[in-house]
């Protein structure tokens, strides 16, 4: 299979060494994101047999809030991996050992900071009103909270050694991580589905703990071995390395604050139009066509750091092929999705049963959300590798801006329900399809200018 791998992708231009170490990694990938997507989604029956469908949409709204929470690493992990891939490929070393030691120290400050505030102001919210759950939630919600924001903090630092991997062009872990993580979280969510009790706090707290123990591991294994040479050191903190990485940390730090409100509100919005029950079939059909999307970004991802190292070296012949290939590969995409929308009840009766009915115009509205968001990503990776986000950042707010007041019209006053949600996000990324390409075709062939080029 991996022969025939080889041989296809070779047909379709991939020959250089750089795209050799693609191929090898997206092979390691497939295998483990196919356990990470099985795991995925056996993880949702089981978790609402465990917690209802109730407290089960309580805990997406909470993942969506926590979620909105990971812009305050100030774009240092897309930074450091952008200027990381950079120093290695001139060779510099302790340049290197400067980013990395600057970004920890620096992400480790932030975390602390945001912890200790955080739980200074917890005892002050209702945690009920702002989730709108049922009062008798009160308890573990004032209890819970803290913990998944505690570990979540430990999870800003630790993750950094995701974009050291990515950077360094070893994109399979990654996903090795992912996988990891959510078999380890299977397992225990089937435990608990033996027990008597059901606990959102029991739920939520190992649900939270889980990835930070794996990552923690993950750091402790890499700068043992791999990257001893440069594991982070305070005597290597240096402003200068930090304003470097920030320099493109902070534009990186604003889109990423963008692309969470337009990507994870939905949830809190369908929680606070309507209840916490209608996101559970929301959040149902969106892992379902999140297969689709998960397959394309683990092809397409590892090409940022790639497209950042050929950029440096002037390779552009490297990435006119390359993007040229993705293409390819996405305009199979609008075929996958009809058949995974012809295939939708059947897939829903068996994973799920009769406990959740998923609407087809969701279904559709969440096809089109798929298409227009793989589409971008095809001129993201190379935008974001070569550093040239201006325009991003402006589409970015842009979109944030109208989403939210989009949702509310689309779901209330045209009566579109949760379906008016996601056709909102649509609607709010669609001029993006037009402006990521033409800005790719500009800087590829030498004729940007101005904000094209910045």
């Amino acid at each position: 299979m991996k022969h025939n791998i080889v041989k296809l992708l070779e047909k379709v231009g991939v020959k250089s060494s750089r795209t050799k170490n693609i191929i090898k990694h997206l092979l390691i990938s497939f295998l483990y994101k196919g356990g990470a997507v099985l795991s995925n989604f056996l993880l949702v029956p089981l978790t609402i047999e465990y917690l209802d469908t109730e407290n089960y949409g309580v805990w997406l709204t909470i993942t969506s809030f926590i979620s909105w929470l990971s812009f305050l690493d100030i774009g240092l992990g897309n930074g450091l991996r952008n200027k990381f891939a950079e120093a290695k490929a001139n060779n510099n070393l302790e340049l290197v050992k400067g980013y990395i030691s600057s970004a920890y120290y620096s992400i480790f400050i932030l975390s602390s900071f945001l912890f200790i505030v955080f739980f200074a102001i917890n005892n002050f919210i209702d945690w009920t009103l702002f989730f709108n759950s049922s009062s008798k939630l009160r308890s573990d919600l004032s209890f819970l909270m803290p913990i998944v924001v505690g570990f979540f903090c430990i999870q800003l630092i630790v993750k950094l050694i995701v974009s050291i991997y990515l950077a360094d062009q070893n994109h399979s872990v990654q996903v090795k991580i992912q996988f990891i993580t959510q078999a380890i979280l299977l397992f225990i969510v089937w435990q608990l589905t033996k027990t008597d009790n059901s606990s959102l706090l029991v739920f939520g707290t190992l649900f939270s703990c889980i990835p930070v123990v794996v990552l923690l591991i993950f750091n402790v294994f890499a700068f043992s071995n791999k990257y001893k040479a440069i594991k982070p050191s305070f005597k290597y903190f240096n402003k200068k390395y930090l304003k470097d990485v920030m320099g493109i940390g902070v534009n990186f730090f604003i889109i990423q604050v963008a692309a969470i409100i337009l990507f994870s509100t939905d949830n809190f919005i369908i929680s606070q139009l309507f209840s916490p029950e209608e996101v559970v079939p929301y959040n149902i059909a969106f892992k379902y066509f999140s297969i689709l999307t998960m397959l394309y970004t683990m092809i397409v991802a590892p090409y940022w750091s790639s497209f950042t190292q050929a950029f440096t070296l002037k390779d552009f012949e490297w990435i006119k092929k390359s993007v040229k290939n993705i293409l390819k590969i996405w305009f199979i995409v609008p075929i996958l999705l009809i058949i995974m929308l012809i295939l939708e009840d059947w897939f829903y009766n068996i994973w799920i049963g009769e406990k959740v009915i998923v609407p087809l115009s969701l279904s559709i509205s969440m096809a089109l959300f798929v298409l227009l968001f793989t589409f971008n990503m095809v001129f993201t990776q190379f935008i974001n590798g070569v550093g040239k986000i201006k325009i991003q950042l402006i589409t970015a707010i842009t979109s944030m801006i109208i989403n939210i007041p989009l949702s509310i019209l689309f779901a209330n006053f045209f009566n579109m329900g949760t379906t008016g949600v996601i056709i909102a996000t649509c609607v709010s990324m669609s001029y993006a399809a037009v402006l990521r390409p033409m800005q790719y075709y500009k800087i590829i062939n030498n004729k940007a200018k101005g904000i094209w080029a910045s």
